[in-house]
């Protein structure tokens, strides 16, 4: 005879007067978790218990029951129901639902572990689902924020991962895809974009979340792209533009969906702007996003001028300058500073600088022939480079040996004499008329014959040679003659010196005009260029005015230009760029010194095993291990910490140079690295996210709230 199943009975639920229980020391939580007791008692003023507490009956010495209850499992609500008690929202007597264990077969402290242990946490996307069903019912996500404490930006976070593409939603609760991939992928609401990113990824070995996000902003423009900058996000949303935003990562305002657009927009606003600069007074006026480096290269360039000072203004100047120079000096002989003379001195420079900076004009005459480039600045400003004269604008000079009064054409060619005997010939620079000699005149002069010119200017030739080599100082002047015709006087005359500049433009590299360097060089270059004469013809006389440190002070300039120690695969110049270091050893020149840093771009466009081997070379095997398992976006901004001041340089800028301390960097080029080299300072701290005990992965604040209270001692 089978033997009966035992029914199983359910402990009874009874409502018990909030003042007949009490909180037991058996719990077994001890460890402050989860929302706070505070948040949980707003959750129950607002919806009321969703769970009954678990109670036992209390008994006294004899094993009877004395009316009080403690509560072994369901701590945290009965101290929240505490706190609605003290706020006068509950009464102490108030029934409350409770599940009440009188049998032995369990302890209280099983109990308890039980309830904790047996619940499991809700899947994130469930959690997702939730909140957008929520959405949808009517609620805002600050409402739903509030009701379940957590910020609005959490609750909008939650959302846009519900509203990824349902496959691969599906593949996330199946863990085959990963929560910060599936972040990636919320920065876009094209489903079908989505898919065909993950089916692009999810077979190649880069399925970092970085590359998804690059991936589908590829066709897309950085909001802090200069061209977004310059038109504006308001201006390009009102034109029907979409901005993408990403909710879990720093995203400089977002990605400009539609490139075309934006396009359109910069070309409308920069042919408005640059009309208005034509009305000015210029000839011409080119606007672009931005020009390649040595864009104006050929042509000449004209600058402002101060507006001249009138007489009454000369003699207001005059008078604040000697006033501000009596007052200088008499303070400086004095024994104790005084606030008085010191606001007087400064309010007397500031009206002298605002003389001394008055309003710059160009000449009319030069504005007509000249132009004007307008162009982007990278933090998207319009920037404007005026004053410029093409080749074929410059005013032609007539030539040909035409006496006082006549008049030749626009080729320079002499017009027929008065007397219209015949047309004028121009042989070997001077004028012959055919027609004032009778044919057949045996006492004629003629010209000289070719071959005999030819002989006669190479003896000349040798002998200036000779001439010139025996004198220095004219022989620098004229090699610095020669240059710098070709470096500010492109279209001038020839020189008689055969000597020719060839300077590389490099137009090709991004962003190499914002450098610190070519900032420098075109200022040096501008400065030569204002203070050098207008026209070439006067070049030669200026440079003998000139002193002799200003002279090969613009001798360097025009030298340097010509240095080209640029690697490029198609070009083998290895003997080339082997002087290029003969030469940096000579100037003593480093690129540390001469400001290179490893910037969070630079590391960017390494691998990550680049990455770590830089981070190696310049702080050792401990500080690579801190960081190699992050994420590259992350890795890269702390290897840049880490390698600001260790004077780490790429293979490509290493230069050997004898006698150099062993623990420059630099030696790293022999292959000569140790890969244990010394931390130094701060320099060798841990990562930001170690020494702050924040979690790279997270995108949750770190708090640190809780609650004191004498009663939480064994159960929260």
């Amino acid at each position: 005879m089978a033997k009966a199943i035992q029914k199983i009975a359910m402990n009874a639920a009874e409502n018990i007067p909030y003042d007949k229980l009490m909180l037991s020391q058996k719990n077994v939580r001890r460890i402050k978790d989860g929302v706070s007791i505070e948040q949980l008692a707003e959750d129950i003023g607002r919806r009321k218990l969703i769970q009954s507490l678990n109670v036992r009956p209390v008994l006294d010495g004899e094993g009877e029951e004395t009316g009080m209850f403690e509560v072994p499992a369901g701590g945290r609500r009965f101290l929240a129901l505490g706190i609605l008690i003290k706020q006068k929202r509950l009464a102490k007597n108030e029934p409350i639902p409770c599940i009440v264990n009188r049998g032995q077969e369990t302890s209280a402290e099983e109990d308890s572990l039980a309830e904790n242990l047996r619940r499991a946490d809700l899947h994130p996307l469930d959690q997702f689902r939730a909140f957008r069903t929520l959405s949808d019912q009517g609620l805002d996500p600050e409402e739903i924020g509030a009701r379940f404490f957590v910020s609005p930006a959490t609750v909008r976070q939650r959302l846009r991962l519900a509203s990824v593409s349902s496959k691969l939603l599906d593949l996330y609760e199946k863990d085959e895809i990963r929560l910060e991939q599936l972040m990636a992928f919320s920065i876009t609401d094209d489903h079908a974009r989505q898919e065909q990113v993950w089916d692009r990824v999810s077979s190649s070995h880069m399925q970092e979340p970085y590359y998804i996000r690059r991936l589908l902003t590829e066709t897309t423009v950085r909001a802090d792209d200069r061209r977004a900058v310059y038109v504006g996000a308001e201006a390009y949303e009102a034109a029907g533009g979409v901005i993408l935003r990403d909710l879990f990562e720093q995203d400089s305002g977002g990605w400009l969906q539609d490139a075309a657009l934006l396009e359109q927009l910069v070309f409308d606003k920069l042919k408005v702007d640059a009309e208005t600069i034509r009305t000015e007074g210029w000839k011409w006026v080119e606007a672009a996003i931005s020009f390649p480096y040595g864009h104006t290269s050929g042509m000449r360039r004209i600058y402002a001028a101060a507006q001249e000072l009138s007489a009454e203004e000369l003699e207001r100047y005059n008078a604040l300058k000697a006033e501000y120079d009596k007052l200088d000096a008499d303070y400086a002989a004095a024994e104790e500073a005084d606030e008085a003379i010191e606001a007087k001195l400064d309010q007397l420079g500031a009206e002298l600088d605002a003389i001394d900076d008055r309003p710059q004009s160009y000449d009319p005459v030069l504005k007509a022939i000249a132009g004007v480039f307008v162009t982007l600045a990278a933090n998207g400003e319009l920037q404007v480079e005026p004053g410029f004269v093409r080749a074929e604008d410059e005013p032609r000079t007539e030539t040909g040996d035409v006496g006082e009064g006549d008049d030749g054409d626009a080729e320079g060619e002499t017009q027929p004499n008065d007397d219209g005997d015949g047309d004028g010939v121009v042989v070997n620079g001077r004028l012959v008329n055919d027609s004032s000699a009778d044919d057949g005149e045996d006492d004629a002069i003629k010209p000289l014959p070719d071959r005999l010119v030819f002989d006669l200017t190479a003896q000349r030739t040798l002998a200036l040679r000779n001439a010139l080599a025996g004198d220095v100082d004219i022989a620098f002047v004229a090699a610095l003659h020669a240059f710098a015709l070709q470096v500010f006087y492109r279209f001038a005359p020839d020189t008689c010196l055969e000597m020719s500049l060839k300077s590389g433009s490099f137009s090709q590299v991004d962003g190499l005009a914002e450098t610190s360097w070519a900032t420098e060089i075109t200022e040096r270059h501008e400065a030569w260029d204002r203070d050098l004469p207008d026209e070439a013809e006067r070049l030669w006389d200026f440079l003998f005015t000139l002193d002799e440190a200003s002279r090969k002070a613009l001798f360097a300039h025009c030298v340097s230009l010509t240095l080209n120690a640029v690697v490029e695969p198609w070009n083998r110049r290895s003997k080339a760029l082997a002087h290029a270091d003969v030469l940096g050893r000579s100037l003593q020149f480093d690129m540390v010194d001469a400001g290179w840093t490893p910037t969070v771009e630079f590391l960017g466009r390494l691998t990550k095993v680049r990455i770590l081997q830089a981070v190696r070379e310049a702080r050792g095997a401990d500080s690579a291990q801190l960081i190699d398992h992050m994420k590259k976006d992350i890795m890269a901004r702390e290897a840049a910490r880490l390698l600001e001041g260790s004077n780490w340089l790429p293979e490509p800028l290493r230069l050997e140079v004898v006698g150099k301390a062993s623990g420059d960097v630099s030696d790293a080029a022999a292959g000569d690295v140790s890969g244990e080299m010394t931390f130094d300072g701060d320099a060798a701290e841990l990562p930001a996210f170690l020494a702050d005990d924040v979690d790279p992965y997270s995108d949750e604040p770190v708090t640190n709230d809780g609650m004191e209270t004498d009663q939480l001692q064994a159960a929260e």
